[in-house]
């Protein structure tokens, strides 16, 4: 079974620890392309990342755009939204459709 991890500022993840998925919190812009590496490599089905740290790593996660596993999905810090998760989505139902019906 694979597992699933959570990245983001410590505010915004620590919900999905009660809930029992594993967070990191990195700190460096550096540190959270790691992070996404690091559990690309140790098979994490799913990858949720908040808007805001997605930012600093938009490269690595094109990366993973085209493959199964590891799903990165973005999602709005306690801050907000910055509508790229939402944007993404929109995107990808195009492409697979071939016209937006959201």
């Amino acid at each position: 079974m694979r597992k699933i991890g959570v990245i983001g500022d410590k505010d915004s993840v620590l919900g999905f620890k009660a809930l029992g998925l594993e967070v990191f919190t990195p700190e460096k812009d550096a540190d959270v392309r790691t992070t996404i590496e690091t559990l690309a490599k140790k098979e994490y089905g799913v990858i949720f990342i908040t808007e805001q740290m997605a930012v600093k790593a938009l490269e690595t996660i094109s990366r993973y755009d085209g493959e199964v596993i590891p799903a990165i999905i973005m999602i709005p810090s306690n801050s907000g939204t910055l509508n790229i998760g939402s944007d993404r989505i929109n995107k990808n139902v195009e492409k697979a459709l071939g016209s937006n019906i959201l």
